[in-house]
């Protein structure tokens, strides 16, 4: 990705001004649903077909850093971003250790997860997997990445691994552009997994 230093710029303002609500008013939880064939390769649009291994964790429910993606900073910056003038419906699921947020727009659904790994080793061993198994994968490199493992896919998602969560966030089944600025979906992807990086960075 190139010429990120606008949004870095954006990125260092949001930790320094504003703080990065919990999930709560903005979505609709609904109880996980049972695994099934199939389920975490949903969760991957964008990828090859084949399931990508999921790393082994605990049977509690997600983290308050997971439930953050469903929370009111990706909300509004998504709100923002779109010029919407009202709040998309989201409905969120915990399931195999993945926690899933979907954003309803008028253009198609914005899916949001974040996977759970037991520590940061597996959880980069989880992203690996997934960065080999992605159809048209392209690397982020340099600054652009803030210090991360991180890769794109043509189709319109954006991947990161910090800590032990890796963040998706797949806007593939929008338009290629979408908003008054007609802003790419892949760059979508890209500025709200920023948004909620910065959130994850100032809550640990």
């Amino acid at each position: 990705m190139k010429n990120r230093a606008p949004l870095l710029t954006t990125l260092a303002l949001s930790l320094l001004l504003t703080g990065c609500a919990e999930a709560g008013s903005a979505g609709q939880a609904l109880p996980a649903a049972p695994p099934g064939p199939g389920s975490t390769a949903a969760a991957h649009a964008g990828h090859h077909g084949t399931d990508t291994a999921v790393p082994e964790t605990s049977p509690g429910g997600p983290s308050a850093a997971a439930r953050m993606v469903c929370g009111d900073q990706p909300m509004e910056r998504l709100t923002s971003i779109l010029s919407l003038d009202r709040k998309p419906h989201t409905v969120s699921s915990w399931a195999n250790g993945t926690f899933t947020c979907t954003y309803h727009l008028t253009e198609g659904a914005l899916v949001i997860t974040v996977q759970e790994a037991p520590d940061q080793a597996r959880a980069r061993a989880y992203f690996d997997a997934m960065q080999a198994l992605a159809t048209d994968a392209s690397p982020i490199e340099g600054l652009a990445n803030l210090g991360f493992p991180a890769y794109e896919t043509a189709a319109g998602s954006a991947v990161f691994q910090k800590d032990n969560f890796v963040l998706q966030v797949n806007a593939s089944a929008l338009p290629s552009a979408v908003g008054p600025d007609a802003i790419t979906r892949g760059a979508l992807a890209y500025q709200l997994s920023t948004t909620i990086l910065a959130c994850w960075v100032e809550h640990h």
